[in-house]
């Protein structure tokens, strides 16, 4: 079975990444209707009026999140800046509907493909309005390929804003030195295990030794009072940071169980109900194929929900 598993989630990954398919999807509108009910699972909505509804519904219940407009790997300025005044419009949102969220991006869909100068450029302006308003700004993950520009891009606008947050990915073995250079920085670290193909030696594989390394990050980070999000739905590691922050009581703002939106929410409702402080990862935008085979590969067995979705999306 874990096999079979494994060989799902690397075709879903393929799939996830054939620009050719992607493209398909989008001109055919009865398959882009047919996968958006699947999507929905998923995602906050297309547009930013939607996610916001279900944010406030969240904060209602006490809960903290994170919006994020969907795209990446953009190549032309035009649609950078673009991408831009949509998280200007976010901040604004945010502020005006006095929500408890912050905003989260790839740096990639604000310019880093574009000139690495357009891409400072255009994050200094979301955390101007974003440090205006008092909202966190988090730089997602994205490739390997693009991990030294992410991160160089980071250290530089984290010496001009103090409302930067970044992204590390557990499973690279470089994150080790990434790790013990970030954490002289006060910008919250946020853990993934990271979901990115790679080659061969670059990383390491999901299980008990990843598992391991992952706590071992989110120790260090609680042993130095280094704010940090806990983003895994892995049960094991929930229930082995709770002992951690049994152990180091870090305050409430300095860490975060981070889940995403439409995947095992009932861990994460289970972790605030027991006091711990927790914090809910939207996405919206019509860029939703790429987070769907993301979603479906981490699990593919998801797939036979996504037909479940999709036919009780039909039959209503």
């Amino acid at each position: 079975m874990e096999e079979l598993l494994s060989i799902g989630s690397a075709a879903l990954k393929t799939i996830a990444t054939n620009e050719q398919a992607k493209q398909y999807l989008l001109n055919n509108k009865l398959l882009y209707g047919i996968l958006r009910k699947a999507a929905d699972r998923y995602i906050g909505g297309e547009t930013l009026e939607e996610t916001l509804k279900k944010v406030i519904q969240a904060n209602n219940r006490s809960m903290k999140c994170s919006i994020e407009y969907m795209g990446e790997n953009i190549n032309q300025a035009s649609e950078a800046n673009a991408a831009k005044d949509e998280f200007l419009r976010i901040c604004t949102h945010i502020a005006s509907k006095e929500l408890n969220s912050t905003v989260s991006l790839d740096l990639s869909h604000i310019g880093l493909n574009v000139s690495l100068e357009l891409c400072l450029e255009n994050l200094m302006e979301i955390c101007s309005v974003a440090s205006r308003f008092g909202i966190e700004v988090n730089l997602s993950a994205e490739g390997p390929h693009q991990t030294d520009n992410v991160l160089g891009i980071y250290k530089k606008a984290s010496e001009l804003t103090d409302v930067l947050a970044v992204t590390l990915q557990a499973y690279l073995y470089r994150t080790r030195e990434d790790f013990d250079e970030l954490k002289k920085l006060p910008g919250r670290i946020r853990i993934v295990k990271g979901a990115f193909g790679t080659d061969e030696g670059l990383s390491m594989k999901r299980g008990s030794q990843l598992d391991t390394v992952y706590l071992g990050y989110i120790g260090e980070l609680f042993e130095i009072r280094h704010k940090c999000s806990i983003a895994t739905h892995h049960a094991d590691i929930q229930q082995e940071a709770k002992k951690l922050i049994d152990f180091y009581h870090p305050d409430k703002t300095d860490y975060e169980f981070e889940s995403l939106y439409g995947i095992q929410e009932e861990g994460l409702l289970q972790l605030q109900a027991e006091g711990y402080m927790t914090k809910l990862y939207f996405v919206y935008g019509k860029e939703w194929y790429l987070y769907l085979c993301n979603r479906l590969s981490e699990y593919p067995l998801n797939l036979f929900q996504a037909l479940a979705d999709i036919s009780n999306s039909s039959s209503l």
